[in-house]
């Protein structure tokens, strides 16, 4: 069960850096966020009542919040990556420390000991990550995109690990106090400079974008439940996966050799995690 729900958090946030990704490239990025977290805040609050809460304490809303603030960083340095046109620097530099950052963390101070297929599958999943998320460079600048994408995976980072220490009595309420601590973090970039909404057609999708991360971080914070934090983040960190394979099917990209065995990669990682 709990390597379903990571992976159906994948899923989701594949999905939701697709439809973010597209809008950041119509849009100005920050009121992308904004948008977006408000989406997910929305979602989380209906999907609040679902999921039954003992007592709720301080300290899990407090976690939820720290989650949220890595979220808001996270993904308004991801979007922003993303809105420069260096979506083959951003998105695997995001993902694959992303992933590294939260394994490292979970051995080391959360005193997680995976066993030897488990570690197999986390050393193949990284650079099929890195594979499979790369596109054709440009010729545009790496070192901001670079700075972006590593700041964006230290959020992400942040967003697992203090989500997975809220208590299971929570409930979903982890994720709205983490909404609301994401609006707040992107809230400071929507002044600097003064916020420009984006057509309503491209408000909505980013909203949706962010109601699809939300539901992600809800399947991740059940994933963790019923599995190891370092093994829930690694394949919920798999979603790069996705919007690889919907750029094939829905903008008929060319499937390039590199990204053809990062995903065989990934697949294989998958198969070592979910039979641990």
């Amino acid at each position: 069960m709990g390597a379903l729900l990571a992976l159906a958090s994948a899923v989701c946030y594949g999905l939701s850096d697709f439809v973010g990704g597209l809008v950041s490239r119509r849009a100005p990025f920050a009121a992308v966020a904004l948008i977006g977290q408000a989406g997910g805040l929305l979602l989380a609050l209906l999907v609040t009542p679902i999921l039954p809460a003992g007592a709720v304490t301080a300290a899990d809303l407090g976690w939820g919040a720290l989650s949220g603030v890595g979220t808001g960083a996270g993904m308004a340095f991801l979007f922003r990556g993303l809105a420069r046109g260096a979506m083959s620097v951003v998105v695997p530099t995001s993902a694959v420390a992303g992933v590294a950052l939260p394994v490292l963390a979970g051995v080391a101070f959360l005193g997680e000991h995976p066993p030897l297929r488990t570690w197999l599958g986390i050393l193949i999943a990284v650079p099929a990550l890195w594979m499979a998320s790369r596109t054709r460079t440009t010729a545009e600048s790496a070192a901001g995109p670079a700075v972006d994408g590593l700041i964006a995976s230290v959020g992400i980072a942040v967003q697992y690990l203090a989500l997975a220490q809220a208590e299971p009595a929570a409930g979903a309420w982890p994720v709205v106090a983490g909404r609301v601590a994401a609006i707040l973090t992107v809230l400071p970039w929507t002044t600097f400079p003064r916020l420009r909404l984006p057509a309503p057609r491209l408000a909505l999708s980013a909203a949706l974008s962010g109601a699809a991360a939300a539901l992600a971080l809800l399947c991740y914070l059940l994933a963790t439940r019923h599995q190891l934090v370092v093994i829930a983040v690694v394949l919920s960190s798999l979603y790069p996966v996705l919007p690889v394979l919907l750029g094939i099917i829905v903008l008929r990209e060319r499937l390039r050799t590199a990204q053809a065995c990062g995903l065989l990669a990934a697949a294989a990682a998958i198969a070592l995690l979910t039979t641990t």
